[in-house]
């Protein structure tokens, strides 16, 4: 039997990560399906990789409260690995039908969707992608 439908969201708390939060969890209360979000945390660090964790954890929590309306009533579960963010979400493709990721606004690999992470998950993932930017962000004046 197969699991619950699944959209994930790469989050990392810049403003198109929370552009690709919002447009995640719109696309899973349309597809009534769980809402996972993900926030990678690199392999190292000042603090113990618990607390380190936890803190992060306790951040998402914070965010998606912000971001995503309780009046959604949007089944949410909030993951903070450790890892290669690319392979992270890569992995969770596996059992999503959408993945949702936010572009960087100036790459250093100049791909105008963003950085490796956005190359990476379009290369290998095992579902649709969508890349998001925050419009609102980049008609800013530098």
């Amino acid at each position: 039997m197969p699991g619950p439908r699944c959209v994930v969201v790469g989050v990392d708390g810049s403003p198109n990560s929370i552009a690709a939060l919002r447009r995640a969890a719109a696309e899973a209360r349309r597809r009534h399906a769980v809402l996972d979000v993900i926030h990678v945390l690199g392999p190292r660090g000042s603090r113990p990789r618990l607390v380190r964790a936890v803190v992060e954890w306790l951040r998402l929590r914070r965010l998606a409260a912000r971001e995503i309306p309780r009046s959604r009533q949007i089944s949410t579960r909030l993951r903070v690995p450790f890892g290669d963010p690319g392979q992270v979400l890569t992995a969770a493709s596996r059992r999503a039908e959408l993945l949702v990721v936010g572009a960087r606004e100036h790459s250093e690999h100049g791909n105008p969707l963003g950085g490796a992470i956005v190359s990476a998950v379009l290369d290998r993932s095992a579902c649709e992608v969508v890349v998001c930017a925050d419009q609102a962000a980049s008609r800013q004046p530098s």
